[in-house]
């Protein structure tokens, strides 16, 4: 049994200070090269809020949730503005966000509530907005550490995303942890409206 948000909780500090500087400029530019200038962003499972702080210092609107209330708090001080306290069960909007950002983040949901939460943020999505995710390489479900994780390859998010209407693009590529201390795969997906 995990509790992965219990999990953050627990560990906020020293995950705050092993992720807030990783340097993930690459992977922003290939998201914002669809976002217009000013446009408004979701960092939907924003941890230590690296990736929000980035979009906003480039002059991007920015919403963030987390579903660890002290990671939420950590993020919240580091951004400078307030950040959420919820699941992606709990995304209601429709046609908001320019571009939402899951980075590292989808993959703590159980397998069985992954269609759900692809469908809520995508029906966030303004037309013509951008989706990026990214999963840690391989298959199936498994814990570590008092989380839970979801592990995709690109079969798999294929099959996901399939029930997503509209999708006029998609990118699929791996990358290396940007971590020095860290040397497994992921598998990035960013796909368009």
């Amino acid at each position: 049994m995990t509790d992965t948000p219990a999990y953050y909780d627990q560990h906020a500090v020293t995950f705050f200070a092993q992720t807030a500087d990783v340097d993930m400029s690459a992977l922003h530019e290939r998201f914002l090269v669809h976002i217009q200038p000013g446009g408004f962003v979701l960092d939907a499972g924003c941890g230590s809020g690296r990736d929000a702080k980035a979009f906003l210092e480039r002059g991007y609107r920015v919403a963030a949730f987390d579903a660890s209330p002290r990671l939420a708090q950590l993020a919240s001080e580091y951004l400078g503005q307030a950040v959420a306290v919820h699941t992606f069960i709990d995304v209601a909007e429709r046609d908001c966000y320019d571009g939402i950002w899951a980075c590292a983040s989808l993959l703590h949901l159980p397998l069985a509530e992954m269609p759900a939460a692809l469908l809520r943020l995508w029906t966030a999505l303004k037309p013509g907005g951008a989706f990026y995710l990214s999963f840690k390489l391989g298959e199936g479900e498994r814990a570590q550490d008092g989380r839970h994780f979801t592990d995709a390859n690109e079969a798999t998010l294929r099959e996901w995303l399939r029930i997503l209407p509209s999708i006029s693009t998609v990118q699929c590529w791996l990358t290396e942890d940007q971590r020095p201390d860290r040397h497994e795969q992921w598998i990035d997906r960013k796909s368009v409206v």
